[in-house]
């Protein structure tokens, strides 16, 4: 499920596979393509572009130590490259392989979006036909309009976001917050009720019917829409946060995901990259795979067509089917990211030049590998050109703080502790108890401190003025607020004896819920 693209990457991972990515070789396990009919992509596979790729899928690797890394590049002719990068398991420094099944999460939106079509054009659908008129038991109550299947595809029904359809409470029912069509708002539930409504019209469970429609007319063996024990024992070991109840820390410490499964139409598809090498293909061609269209050009165009915008993923993308289309230095592109509890992908298609690249990561720390994905598109498409191949994109470094030493300065909290901030170039530490810990940056803007005592809570520093633009002068961590001598507002708050019962750490084994903590500070709960 989506992150802004146009946020900055948080560059994680674990220390452990930090060590073993320092200590081993750099794996990198090809499947090349062979097929004599290839032409001009084969020509590209083996030019200068492949070797900025993997310099840079080195780097980006190492920088946020990342376990292993599937890639698939493809042309409209077919692939040009397929790598598998790193480690299947970083105990056992066990190279990942080409053969090896990855959870592709929200990717799998476009095949629902496109077995959709399909039966649009069998007559079977209208996708203005209200949804509850297909599925009348569906837990919604649409005070704000009616939801078609339109409003669905292109996430604008406004519903929330739940994974699933049915929540713990069977007398608890989802409600519309605006009117359908007019605000972006992403809704993995949405696509679980398009998963239902495909098992109806098709007369089988859509992890069925995607089978017959979309995998066996592109020749796509290996893929499988549920993960579950089998489809395990075909993957990587997979990873997450080892401390799952708080932020995640550059180099972190990993733990092995555990088991679980999951069969959602929202995205529970899990494809090694050569079969995702055939479904970009179908795509860059805009509808058409090796035995025929897998839909009508018509209505690829509505797939393709930017219906609502969607800065989710970036400042200029909007959303079609299941897709987001945006541009890419004048091409018109679609694009989408993926992530499971412990896998992170990116896609990105370029229609106009007819190159597309899927990656993937076997961990989940808050990233995706966007970066890679982009950076393959840019240099296919400027060796194809014969152009100078673009630089590699930055590398962010959590650890730089840009404008450190406006947060520089003594800040006092009313209970008498002290902290100093301290400002080195782009280096800011916090100063504490006879203790210097540095300060990091984190995916969300904001930055936390990767100690023991510290890591439950973000650190929040606060300006001066309306506008929030002034010069810095609080900080506040957890419960605890400190003020600078800048800071000239009140410095003493009450607050409802009612509220001190509402405090504490509120734990949910729902990874995609996790914990929360509520604290009272400067006179609010937070």
């Amino acid at each position: 499920m989506p992150n802004a693209i146009d946020r900055r990457t948080f560059l994680a991972a674990g220390a452990k596979a930090a060590a073993a990515c320092a200590a081993s070789t750099f794996f990198v396990r090809e499947l090349r393509a062979v097929a004599p009919e290839l032409g001009a992509a084969q020509a590209v596979a083996s030019g200068a572009a492949q070797t900025a790729l993997d310099a840079f899928v080195e780097r980006y690797m190492r920088a946020m130590a990342a376990p292993g890394m599937m890639l698939a590049m493809v042309s409209k002719q077919g692939p040009v490259r397929i790598a598998a990068y790193g480690f299947a398991d970083i105990d056992r420094k066990e190279a990942l392989n080409t053969q090896q099944l990855f959870q592709i999460g929200s990717c799998s939106k476009s095949f629902v979006a496109l077995m959709l079509l399909q039966l649009k054009e069998e007559g079977k659908l209208d996708f203005q036909r209200e949804i509850k008129s297909y599925l009348p038991w569906l837990p919604i109550q649409t005070s704000f309009g009616a939801v078609n299947v339109h409003d669905l595809l292109t996430h604008s029904s406004g519903l929330p976001n739940p994974l699933r359809i049915f929540p713990a409470d069977p007398s608890f029912v989802y409600q519309q917050t605006s009117k359908p069509g007019t605000h972006f708002y992403y809704c993995n539930m949405g696509f679980a009720i398009l998963g239902e409504l495909i098992g109806l019209l098709d007369g089988r469970p859509w992890t069925e019917s995607v089978v017959k429609r979309i995998f066996e007319p592109l020749g796509m063996t290996a893929i499988r829409a549920v993960y579950d024990s089998t489809t395990r024992a075909l993957s990587p070991e997979s990873y997450v946060p080892f401390a799952g109840d708080r932020d995640f820390p550059v180099h972190g410490r990993l733990a092995a995901s555990g088991q679980s499964i999951f069969d959602d139409a929202a995205g529970s598809i899990c494809s090694t990259p050569g079969d995702m090498a055939k479904y970009l293909q179908m795509l860059v061609n805009q509808g058409v795979g090796p035995n025929g269209r897998i839909v009508s050009e018509a209505s690829f165009r509505e797939l393709a067509t930017p219906y609502i915008k969607a800065e989710e993923f970036s400042p200029t993308a909007s959303y079609g089917y299941g897709i987001a289309v945006d541009t890419l230095d004048g091409d018109k592109m679609l694009r989408h990211t993926g992530g499971t509890n412990s896998y992170m992908s990116a896609e990105q298609i370029d229609l106009d030049s007819g190159f597309a690249v899927f990656a993937s990561i076997n961990a989940q720390l808050g990233y995706r590998p966007n970066p890679v994905a982009e950076y393959g598109v840019r240099l296919l498409r400027a060796e194809q050109q014969g152009k100078p191949l673009p630089a590699p994109p930055e590398i962010f470094d959590p650890m730089i703080i840009k404008d450190a030493s406006e947060y520089a300065g003594s800040y006092s909290s009313a209970r008498g502790k002290r902290v100093e901030i301290v400002g080195e170039g782009e280096r800011l530490l916090w100063n504490a108890g006879g203790r210097s810990l540095p300060i990091q940056m984190m995916a969300s803007g904001g930055m936390m401190i990767a100690d023991p005592e510290y890591d439950r809570f973000t650190v929040i520093f606060g300006r001066e003025g309306k506008d929030g633009k002034g010069a810095v002068v609080e900080l506040a961590h957890g419960a605890e607020w400190y003020a600078s001598q800048r800071y000239s507002g009140p410095k003493t708050f009450t607050y409802p004896d009612a509220w001190k019962a509402l405090t504490g750490t509120y734990h949910n084994d729902d990874p995609w819920v996790g914990t929360t903590r509520i604290v009272m500070r400067k006179g609010k709960l937070w």
